[in-house]
This record gives C-alpha cells, sequence and structure tokens, in this order.
C-alpha cells in the first residue's frame, strides 16, 4: 500500500489540562495550569512526552489571563511552553479558550461583543505564537467542548456565565460556536494553512429502564444537542453564522466512561452507565456514527482510565479505534489525556489519570511520577502500530503514515466490543 500521510508527525498525543473558568458558588477564578504548577514544570512536563515519544501535546492560552482588555494582551505567561515546546520537539494544539472568558464580557446579554472580542483574541494570540512557533502546521483549538460548556456553564451553573435553564444552554452554546467561527477566520486570514481540531465529547444518552417514554428525550439528547455547536461550525445550520467544513476541519472526540449516559431529566448531568450494563454501545459504533455526520478527518483529542484501569483502559481505546478504521473512519491520532494527573474540578482530589501521577512533597512541591503500566502500555501499541518510542532529533521529517494505522487494523481484524470499559 503506497504511503498516506496523517496529519501530525505522531499517533499518539497527549495534553495538560488548562481550564481558567470563573468556578463555583464563590465564583472564584481558576487557572488549573497554576494549580497544577505546570508553569513551572513545563520543562519537565514537555520532556516527558518527549522520553514517550510523543511530538504533539494540546496546550492553553488562558484567555482571561492574557486579555487586559481595549486590544492589550500578555502572552508571556506561555513563554515556558513555548521554550519548552521547542527544546523538546512538541508541536502544540493551542486551545484558546478553555472554559474561561474575562470578567467583563457578558456571553448571555451581550453576544455580538463576546464574539469580537474573542476575534480580536484570537487573532493577536496566533500571531504570538506564530512569531515563536518552531515548526508548522500552527494547530488551533478555538474554543474547547462548546457544547459540553453549554452544559455546565449555561443549564448546570457550575461555572459561569452560570445559567440555569435548557435556553441559557442553547443560547450559549450558540455564542461560543460564533466566536469560534469569527475566531476560525480570524486566523486564516493571517495563516490560511492553520488546522483547527474542534473538540467535544462523544456521547450515549438512553432512556431510565422504567421510563420508555423518555426515548425521544434521551434520542434527542444523544444525536441533536450533543452536536449543536459542531452543526453550526460546520454550517449545517445557521448557515448565516458562516460556518463551513473547512472551518470545522479535525474533529476532536472526547471518550471517557461517563460519557455513556441514562437521561435524568435536565437541569443537572445525566447518571453514567455502569459496567455491564446492556445498553452501553461501543466505542467503534459510536465514533463511526460522530465521524460520518461531517467526514472529517479526526481524533480522540482526550480519553483515560482511572486508577489502576489506565492500561486496560488505552488497551481498549485502541482496538476499537482501529476497528471504526477498518469501518472507513479517517482517524489521525489519540490523545492521552492528561499527560499529567489533574485534580476533581469539585473537590480538589487527585482523579489518577494521567500519564504521571502527582505526589505533593512535604514542602508542598508536586512531583510527577510516570504510572509504569500505562507507560508499557502505549508502549505496546507504539511498536504494534510501527511508531516511534522515543522522539529523536527531528520528529516532524515526516507525519505518520495512516497505511501503518490501516494495517495493523486489518490484521488484527478487531471487532466491536460494547463491554469495552
Amino acid at each position: 500500500m503506497a504511503q498516506r500521510d496523517g496529519i501530525f508527525p505522531t499517533f499518539f498525543l497527549s495534553g495538560f489540562e488548562c481550564s481558567t473558568f470563573l468556578w463555583g458558588k464563590d465564583r472564584k477564578r481558576r487557572d488549573l495550569n497554576a494549580e497544577l504548577r505546570h508553569y513551572e514544570h513545563a520543562d519537565e512536563d514537555y520532556a516527558m512526552l518527549q522520553s514517550l515519544g510523543i511530538a504533539v501535546a494540546r496546550e492553553g492560552v488562558p484567555w482571561p489571563l492574557a486579555d487586559k482588555g481595549r486590544g492589550e494582551y500578555d502572552f508571556t505567561c506561555i513563554d515556558g511552553f513555548l521554550a519548552a515546546q521547542r527544546r523538546y520537539n512538541v508541536l502544540p494544539i493551542w486551545d484558546l479558550c478553555h472554559y474561561g472568558y474575562p470578567d467583563d464580557l457578558d456571553a448571555l446579554g451581550d453576544v455580538e461583543g463576546f464574539v469580537r472580542r474573542f476575534e480580536a483574541y484570537a487573532r493577536a494570540a496566533a500571531r504570538y505564537v506564530a512569531s515563536h512557533a518552531h515548526h508548522a502546521p500552527l494547530c488551533f483549538t478555538p474554543v474547547n467542548e462548546p457544547t459540553f460548556w453549554g452544559y455546565m456553564g449555561g443549564e448546570w451553573g457550575w461555572c459561569a456565565p452560570f445559567g440555569k435553564t435548557p435556553d441559557d444552554r442553547r443560547r450559549f452554546t450558540l455564542a461560543l460556536a460564533r466566536a469560534d467561527i469569527a475566531a476560525v477566520k480570524a486566523i486564516r486570514a493571517d495563516f490560511p494553512d492553520a488546522r483547527m481540531v474542534h473538540i467535544d465529547p462523544l456521547i450515549w444518552v438512553v432512556p431510565p429502564r422504567d421510563r420508555p417514554d423518555l426515548a425521544d428525550e434521551a434520542h434527542r439528547e444523544a444525536y441533536e444537542d450533543a452536536y449543536i455547536a459542531w452543526d453550526v461550525i460546520s454550517g449545517l445550520k445557521h448557515p448565516e453564522f458562516g460556518g463551513s467544513l473547512e472551518a470545522i476541519d479535525i474533529l476532536g472526540f472526547n471518550n471517557y466512561s461517563f460519557g455513556q449516559m441514562e437521561y435524568g431529566g435536565g437541569g443537572k448531568p445525566n447518571q453514567p452507565l455502569k459496567p455491564g450494563d446492556d445498553r452501553i454501545r461501543s466505542l467503534c459504533d459510536l465514533l463511526e456514527e460522530g465521524w460520518a455526520k461531517y467526514k472529517r478527518p479526526c481524533i480522540i483529542a482526550e480519553t483515560s482510565g482511572l486508577f489502576g484501569g489506565r492500561a486496560d483502559w488505552l488497551n481498549d481505546i485502541v482496538c476499537e479505534s482501529l476497528a471504526a478504521v477498518n469501518r472507513g473512519v479517517d482517524l489521525h491520532g489519540i490523545c492521552l489525556f492528561p499527560a499529567v494527573d489533574m485534580t476533581d474540578w469539585h473537590n480538589g482530589k487527585w482523579l489518577h489519570m494521567g500519564i504521571a501521577d502527582v505526589e505533593q512533597l512535604p514542602d508542598g512541591s508536586l512531583m510527577r511520577k510516570p504510572f509504569l503500566p500505562y507507560v508499557e502500555a502505549l508502549r505496546r501499541w507504539q511498536r504494534r502500530l510501527n511508531r516511534v518510542e522515543q522522539l529523536d532529533a527531528d520528529p516532524f521529517d515526516k507525519p505518520v503514515d495512516l497505511q501503518d494505522i490501516r494495517r495493523a487494523a486489518e490484521d488484527l481484524d478487531l471487532q466491536p466490543d460494547a463491554n469495552w470499559h
């Protein structure tokens, strides 16, 4: 088979939790990069990725921190990331808005102002990172998880704008989609070859066993509400806002065990299905359905198991992904997220889901400690897919040969497994 170039230099990607939301009852600004000491540990964190053969990482530009208002910006907070990316040959996918926006914006009351402010900021952020970039392509996620953010900020009231109704959710999600489209156009006016990775959770929602009358509501949430933002960004809905398939560009499917749920009636998160539930569907099936709607290149943009289950989770994810490749899904990578562990947003406890766990030392510092079974599982799949296990001096000299991925998928002949998690 002739070589078919992928988008990225490695098939396995990673990333760092970089939320900057106004959070909780006290509406306090949080910066997860600061809480995880990623600013101080950037060199160590990126060195780990190099040693693991991962040359692509999702990274954040903190909009509410960098945007000083009146068209003034200070992006020096990401200088350490830029230096480490260059030093260890890691290509960034820049999240320009990861659940946070400046305090003086009203995302529900002044949508036009919100869109124009994000457009200007995105242009400035792209110019800054481009002036420091060590390799092409420039890659951006303008708005991270706009549909999920619509729920947590627009209907559940977890974070700004602290909406509490389905109408708030829809209006907020539409505002995020419009801001995203404006950012894509602004960036590509300067950098026509920039790639856009649009990210949202891959979900499945079923009615309660004793409430078959809620089947329509569950179906709507799984097949319509889950894709509101992408439908607008891709131009399938509200074409007056200027979306297109070229704008949505690359699909990023986030996949976690809690993404398969029982419908709870709205106003609060649905309850995850428990392992062994016969209503669970295979990841392969969900990937194929999500991809077929847009038929754009895609990645698994976030995925991880918890605690000791991380290696098994990775094995299941790769098997399901390869089964999807056999069905024609145009898959370009799998992002093991996060690279370094993160805390539960609600209670502050470590989730033990990263490639590296975090151990707090007596002096308060946070030591990174790779979880070896997870690393060993990654190594096995790198070898099976003919991928590098450590980056050399020039990991960008050739992209991933997707024929290697297709060949492995065909050889293994994996079948979708609804009990995969």
